[in-house]
């Protein structure tokens, strides 16, 4: 009889528990602090949500049309206020890791720095941001002076207040700024 006594118990706390643990679970959620604010409910109702229901169709979605493809002549003319031709002081600087890159714009002084340190800037896998540039053509005139060597249309104005240039032609390295 003991036997069957603690049997029972035992089956009675295992009802009592499973009873009682969906109660529990049920209770309502309890604030423990509000500092007020205003309600979410207008852009709920701003989304225009209808309640899923079973059978009903939903409303076809219209898709955007994609953007237009952007080309490297929808960003020209390239104008930078805060720079421009004329010549530059070197200075050491300490950039380690720092990829070689120049800065150009499409006028006499440019092209002839070009020529003269095209071989120098490919050896250096340099890249070139033309910071002054009107058209397509002249894009296209700078990049013959230069075959091999990366060529991009940027404006400058920011680069150059953060390196402390204001002319260009000029070379950044990981040491140096020099023309």
């Amino acid at each position: 009889m003991n036997r069957s006594y603690l049997a029972a118990a035992h089956g009675l706390v295992l009802l009592l528990t499973t009873l009682v643990s969906p109660l529990h679970a049920a209770e309502p959620l309890i604030v423990v602090e509000d500092r007020g604010g205003a309600s979410a409910l207008p852009y709920y109702e701003a989304l225009n949500l209808l309640p899923r229901t079973p059978g009903m169709a939903k409303p076809p979605l219209s898709l955007p049309a994609p953007p237009k493809a952007v080309g490297e002549a929808d960003m020209l003319p390239v104008r930078s206020a805060k720079l421009t031709p004329g010549t530059v002081t070197r200075r050491v600087i300490e950039a380690p890791g720092l990829q070689p890159f120049f800065l150009v714009g499409d006028d006499e002084a440019s092209h002839a720095w070009l020529r003269r340190h095209a071989s120098s800037l490919r050896e250096r896998n340099a890249v070139g941001l033309v910071v002054n540039v009107e058209s397509v053509q002249g894009l296209a005139r700078l990049r013959a002076l230069v075959p091999g060597v990366q060529l991009a249309p940027v404006a400058g104005d920011d680069l150059a207040g953060r390196l402390g240039v204001r002319h260009y032609p000029v070379l950044i390295t990981s040491t140096g700024i020099e023309q």
